[in-house]
């Protein structure tokens, strides 16, 4: 199983008003985030509005990632779907695309049984040979993955890792109690990076990454070096960023930061709304004190 760690941003999916990905801009972005020392790239995340996007769509932001990556970095495509039968045919385009690894999203329409959600992260699994990063949001999924659910899953050959965005960082000592080394744990941006590198996790996928590439590296490296107090310090600075997005639709703060930034990335995708001009201040504000 190929071995992924450190800060995978969520990519934005640069739209245009008439639903045409922006894939020069995207290409950019990517080549950008390589250049500033990322360990991976995810496209599909909850920044990337996978949600909103149509299969088509979908391909295109995955495959430009892939081909603006070059190899020099895997590529986690993220795959969603409330039908298993999508998910696997998503799973299987993206594996064929060049995917490094998928980041399987299970969302749902109807409450499913510990059982039925089961199924689904292991049919994707079943379905592709690339390491397959299990996503948990409880905030968004109407049936999230429980503990014991967790640790069957982490049997899998191809399920390695878990991003888990619950909030709860006793969760997370929970699944690494449990399932030792056979999942590895990547935060969220609703999690302190610094405390769960501290706790024994991998790294962080995470939608802010796509504006403090940099930054975001420093605070790996800081925590891979055991330079906890220096790392807190960079971690209390980052974490106005995170306060920041908390307040807003997270995808259009993190378009609305590349842009200020010069990247043509455009709105979120309709019905979601760009940021007011208020609240875009309290974005710019944020950045420029990392700057």
């Amino acid at each position: 199983m190929s071995e992924f760690h450190g800060v995978f941003p969520y990519l934005v999916s640069p739209v245009s008003p008439d639903g045409t990905v922006r894939t020069s801009v995207l290409a950019k972005l990517c080549d950008d985030l390589i250049g500033a020392g990322v360990h991976g790239l995810t496209p599909l995340g909850s920044t990337g509005e996978f949600a909103y996007l149509n299969a088509a769509q979908r391909s295109a932001v995955v495959q430009t990632s892939i081909e603006a990556a070059k190899g020099r970095v895997p590529v986690v495509a993220g795959v969603a779907s409330t039908s298993t039968a999508d998910a696997v045919a998503q799973a299987r385009a993206y594996q064929k695309l060049g995917a490094n690894g998928i980041l399987a999203i299970l969302e749902a329409y109807f409450p499913l049984t510990d059982a039925q959600v089961e199924s689904y992260f292991r049919a994707i699994a079943d379905a592709v040979d690339v390491p397959v990063v299990i996503y948990t949001n409880p905030q968004f999924q109407r049936s999230d993955l429980t503990l014991d659910t967790i640790a069957r899953l982490a049997e899998h050959p191809r399920i390695g890792y878990i991003k888990d965005a619950s909030t709860n960082t006793g969760r997370l000592l929970s699944i690494m109690n449990r399932c030792g080394d056979a999942l590895r744990v990547f935060s969220a941006s609703a999690h302190i990076p610094a405390a769960v590198m501290l706790i024994g996790g991998l790294g962080w996928m995470a939608g802010p990454a796509c504006i403090i590439p940099r930054q975001s590296v420093a605070l790996y490296d800081l925590c891979k070096a055991g330079r906890w107090d220096e790392a807190m310090a960079l971690q209390r600075r980052l974490w106005r960023i995170n306060e920041a997005f908390a307040r807003f639709n997270l995808a259009a703060c993190i378009k609305a930061g590349l842009a200020i930034q010069g990247y043509d990335v455009g709105d979120p995708v309709p019905p979601q709304a760009a940021l007011t001009t208020d609240a875009r201040k309290v974005v710019e504000a944020a950045l420029r004190e990392l700057a």
